[in-house]
């Protein structure tokens, strides 16, 4: 029986084979709507009937599956990137999380890798972005960082059928160098030397809170009179302070010239706070008795710095403010926090450190590790993976454990010294 030479009507959703006037077969296979609305088929050709219905199974197959490329043209990295960190993942992320990925993509991934076509980017290009990010200086972590968003931004182009492998997840990120993930707590003579230089000072609560609590710099400066429950002696934790973010105020006529922060007339376009997603990090911390007393004294100089700074003071209900009022600045906390280390003779450190010497502290003095993760606001789920994070062996945590040791297998030390002298003797 001679082949079909014409076209024949199909259903609505079935895919056209018809024999060309060029002597080649061909057919039109729907596959879904573009972005307008409008039906979308794929033009597919091949010399023989018997290869292009194989080829037309094989598509609807991906069609079907939901795994077949998009219409249109072929992604490049660049776009997809582009479209992935403002359409997908900046309405579904905090601001922080937001921010991370878009300085990865804007400075690192567009640039490094951007020009490739999405199904033809290879594991190689990104090892390659890595090596050529270290060598202009950037750290393995900013290279981690990098990587960390490529393969989630690979990974929903996969889900979504854009590409066929997750490039990201192939490759191999550069090596962490242990000095940039080493962390060595404060310790107690370190810690005290802060507390004598900490209440010289405005708002001084503030380090104690970090230093004896383990506090995030978010928590503490998103912290409200309302979360603080000073006769019971505990505060809650449920929002988390955001570093602002600004835009320009001045009109484009009249520029002003400086950087949206420094603008005179600049616009905060990120809200202060925002609530603690985790149901761990919405906790109760309890309050030691000195510390009580530090927020007692607090909320009283507060309560005169209102008084004297008069229609002056800005209205808010947190408990860290400005001299007159108002929510303090993340970077102005962490200027704050390298004045106090240099202040009190202390070496250098993170404000992050802060937490780990309070973690470090608690294990120290024997919390068990069920209240540990309370305070700290750990997820019972990644908690020991926290714990082998945060908590740190110091010395004297291996000084008692040796003297543990030499009373469980040698005895107490006046037995050692009678067994010394019985040895003299004979």
């Amino acid at each position: 029986m001679a082949e079909e030479k014409k076209r024949t009507r199909r259903a609505n959703g079935e895919s056209a084979i018809y024999l060309g006037k060029d002597g080649r077969w061909h057919a039109r296979v729907p596959m879904g709507y573009k972005d307008d609305g409008t039906p979308y088929r794929r033009h597919l050709t091949r010399p023989t009937r018997k290869e292009l219905v194989d080829e037309v199974r094989r598509l609807e197959k991906q069609r079907d599956e939901g795994s077949a490329r998009q219409p249109g043209k072929p992604w490049t990295v660049a776009k997809w990137l582009e479209h992935w960190v403002e359409n997908i993942a900046k309405p579904v992320v905090s601001e922080n999380t937001y921010d991370g990925y878009e300085v990865a993509v804007r400075v690192h991934l567009v640039p490094g890798i951007g020009r490739h076509r999405m199904d033809r980017l290879e594991p190689e290009h990104l090892e390659s972005l890595y090596r050529r990010m270290q060598r202009a200086g950037s750290k393995a972590g900013t290279a981690h960082q990098a990587h960390r968003t490529a393969r989630t931004a690979l990974g929903e182009a996969v889900r979504r059928g854009h590409a066929a492998k997750n490039a990201a997840a192939l490759a191999k990120p550069p090596r962490m160098e242990e000095d940039e993930t080493e962390v060595e707590p404060y310790s107690v003579d370190e810690v005290q030397s802060l507390l004598l230089e900490v209440n010289k000072r405005r708002n001084s609560a503030r380090w104690m809170l970090a230093l004896a609590l383990g506090l995030r710099q978010g928590e503490t400066l998103g912290l409200r009179w309302s979360d603080v429950d000073l006769d019971n002696e505990y505060l809650k934790l449920r929002r988390n302070r955001l570093r602002p973010k600004y835009e320009h105020g001045c009109s484009e006529a009249a520029p002003c010239g400086r950087k949206a922060g420094y603008c005179p007339a600049r616009v905060q376009v990120r809200r202060e706070t925002k609530n603690t997603k985790s149901r761990a990090g919405r906790r109760a911390v309890p309050l030691p008795g000195p510390l009580v007393v530090m927020l007692r004294s607090h909320r009283e100089a507060q309560a005169r710095e209102r008084t004297t700074a008069g229609n002056l003071w800005t209205e808010s209900e947190y408990v860290f403010t400005k001299p007159l009022g108002g929510p303090l600045s993340p970077n102005t906390d962490y200027h704050d926090w390298k004045r106090l280390l240099e202040d009190a003779g202390v070496r250098d450190g993170r404000l992050h450190d802060a937490r780990h010497t309070a973690g470090t502290v608690l294990m120290l003095l024997g919390v068990p590790d069920r209240v540990i993760d309370q305070i700290m606001g750990w997820e019972p789920g990644g908690a020991a993976r926290m714990r082998a994070r945060y908590l740190h062996v110091t010395d004297p945590m291996l000084k008692e454990a040796a003297r543990k040791i030499e009373r469980a297998i040698w005895g107490a030390p006046e037995n050692l010294a009678v067994d010394k002298d019985q040895d003299n003797e004979a």
